[in-house]
């Protein structure tokens, strides 16, 4: 809808959009890389289609794994194979490690409040090593360990009410509150249900939250008058609205614990650990922390973190509910490993092998970022010998990836015993599998999030035979893609849960 009121305006502007058209830097044609045709203005955005990810892996078969399109007026260099992504990763990463400044992305990330920071990439460089040396450092995940099995266990007594019921239960939905209180819970120190809002408005205000981050802003394309479209489509409001409504969450919460006094360090939680650097006069690229980047940082945290987990377990319970020999094999894994226990601990999660088979190639079909967040090159460099300019955008097709045929055998088909004796890992040194991003940019949170995806999928497939709706068949499991920052299930997963006995239940 949004690109045919675009379109129409466009259209209507066809004169003054002429005119600013020839003041854009044409693109250097030296040596470019092969792509499309573009049209006058638009460029290549009419090809993009509902999702984006399966129309370019469409044309990056014809014109090649390095490809250059135009988004309105961004040239965009799309990477759909491993050496490529490997080139733009890790090879030309420095090169490459900037980030576009997103409308929608920097309005919910706080970004505009980063100005004061001379060097926006030395500001995103030190906050890595904030990520990865403190909040999701290996003694902070481990943490955390009882918050996610609390969690974990609250969702399966939650079915297991279901399952005496004989109701079914929307497995997409329980995944959703599982991370979204996990993340709650660890960034905030309270469960949804401890916050001011009620749950399903808590949970509609996320979904707004993340569908703005998925959106089409014009702005982003056309940064000279795109603003006038956002606003004629209500993106604008929308986005403003979603902002204020996040921004007084964090502020109520801010203050909750400024307020706190805690005199245990392991009560803490990220907000603590952010106020504490706050007090000590922590600093970012030469600047001081202060509550507003406290605030950009839990925006990252929660947005991020809530969505793509509950993503992931998703589409592996749809995966392995249309393939009964794969749920079959993961089952009588987790059972046999955790034998009459009640509960999957995290200790029993090193043992279940077949498990973490199955997620690699859950991520490999359905990574949660299907089109990897775009880089920005900071300067020039050749790309298989073609000519890449600074200020291009660089999208890696990293779903593309994961199903092209001359990789990987029987590509469309979800077999997790592909992974049997392979070094083939997810945490970013192999880039035929790249669901957490690679190099500088990629996901610093990888650590926290499989933890809890591990732990809740074996949780549920341990406690629990899965029926389909009556009528049902595997066949009939939808498999749609719904449009947004990380790709999900359109369908929900709906299922009937059977309770399984153990002894411990006695």
């Amino acid at each position: 809808m949004a690109l045919h009121i675009l379109f129409t305006w466009l259209a209507l502007s066809l004169p003054l959009l002429l005119l600013l058209l020839l003041s854009v830097k044409n693109y250097n044609k030296k040596n470019i890389p092969p792509g499309p045709p573009s049209l006058p203005i638009i460029g290549n955005l009419h090809q993009l289609g509902h999702l984006p990810h399966q129309s370019l892996w469409k044309l990056s078969k014809q014109y090649g794994p390095v490809m250059l399109i135009r988004l309105g007026v961004m040239p965009t260099i799309v990477v759909s194979s491993p050496e490529a992504a490997k080139e733009v990763l890790k090879t030309h990463d420095l090169d490459c490690c900037s980030r576009p400044q997103l409308v929608s992305v920097g309005r919910l990330s706080y970004d505009y409040l980063d100005m004061a920071f001379a060097k926006y990439d030395d500001y995103w460089r030190e906050l890595r090593k904030l990520y990865v040396l403190e909040l999701f450092s290996a003694k902070q995940v481990q943490s955390f360990r009882f918050v996610r099995e609390e969690e974990v266990r609250s969702m399966i007594k939650s079915i297991a009410k279901s399952a005496e019921s004989k109701s079914l239960v929307n497995m997409s939905e329980k995944f959703m509150t599982l991370t979204a209180n996990f993340t709650c819970r660890v960034a905030f120190g309270k469960a949804i249900q401890e916050t001011e809002f009620k749950e399903g408005r808590f949970m509609n205000m996320i979904h707004e939250a993340v569908a703005m981050l998925g959106s089409f802003s014009a702005s982003d394309f056309f940064p000279r008058f795109g603003w006038i479209v956002d606003r004629f489509t209500g993106l604008h409001s929308r986005l403003e609205k979603s902002f204020c409504n996040l921004d007084v969450f964090y502020q109520k919460v801010i203050e909750e614990h400024r307020n706190a006094n805690k005199s245990n360090e392991e009560e803490e939680d990220i907000v603590d650990l952010l106020l504490k650097m706050e007090r000590d006069q922590t600093e970012l690229a030469g600047v001081r922390l202060k509550e507003d980047n406290i605030k950009a940082i839990l925006m990252d945290i929660f947005l991020a973190g809530v969505d793509t987990g509950a993503v992931v377990m998703d589409w592996t319970l749809a995966e392995l509910t249309k393939n009964p020999r794969a749920m079959q094999k993961a089952q009588e894994e987790i059972r046999s490993c955790v034998g009459n226990k009640k509960w999957v601990d995290e200790d029993d999660l090193s043992g279940l092998k077949y498990l973490k088979l199955v997620l690699k190639e859950t991520m490999r079909l359905h990574p949660p970022i299907v089109l990897l967040v775009p880089r920005e090159t900071m300067g020039h460099f050749k790309l298989f010998g073609y000519d890449v300019n600074p200020k291009s955008r660089v999208q890696v097709n990293v779903w593309g990836i994961g199903r092209d045929p001359g990789l990987w055998d029987r590509a469309e088909e979800f077999v997790p015993e592909r992974f049997e004796n392979s070094l083939i890992d997810y945490k970013g040194n192999n880039f035929e599998l790249l669901p957490f991003g690679a190099g500088r940019r990629g996901c610093p949170g990888m650590s926290m999030a499989m933890p809890t995806i591990e732990l809740a999928l074996a949780n549920v497939l341990h406690s629990f035979d899965w029926e389909l709706p009556e009528g049902m068949t595997e066949e009939d499991v939808s498999m749609e893609e719904g449009a947004g920052l990380a790709v999900f299930k359109k369908v929900p997963l709906t299922l009937l849960p059977i309770k399984i006995f153990h002894e411990t239940d006695a």
